[in-house]
């Protein structure tokens, strides 16, 4: 996903013209807006699945899977996220994988190159008319 969340070094590359400022709940909520594709406000587990698949999400995100990150988003499974839980949601997410991953030194790097990567997101850059997860260009 292109979430201000977390990815392996080199795992990401945002797209051209990219800017790194910002503040985390800001990222979060252009992330949300480009999985919400139709405008509803809110975002499904299938959208959220998709977004998962072809965002080429962070090595920690990939660890944790996209139904339990969506479970923890959606505690009383109602099948659907609005984008205040999004956000809250993903940046306590966040908040809890930087304190446990905070004891090793390669996870710790690992997040500092993910946080970095994310926060050079620029939602601006894409088409109004892209598809969902277009804001990154996925490499092995």
């Amino acid at each position: 996903m292109d979430v201000s969340g977390v990815a392996a070094a080199g795992g990401m590359h945002t797209v051209s013209g990219a800017s790194s400022s910002g503040p985390p709940q800001q990222k979060m909520s252009s992330l949300f807006d480009s999985i919400d594709s139709s405008g509803s406000g809110s975002i499904t587990k299938a959208q959220f699945d998709q977004a998962f698949q072809s965002n080429n999400p962070p090595a920690v995100f990939q660890k944790q899977g996209a139904d339990a990150i969506f479970s923890s988003l959606d505690p009383s499974g109602t099948g659907s996220v609005s984008k205040q839980d999004f956000v809250a949601g993903m940046s306590k997410l966040m908040a809890s994988l930087r304190a446990d991953n905070a004891g090793s030194s390669s996870s710790s790097s690992s997040l500092g190159s993910s946080l970095q990567a994310l926060n050079q997101i620029d939602p601006s850059s894409a088409s109004p008319n892209a598809a969902p997860g277009s804001l990154l260009n996925l490499q092995a």
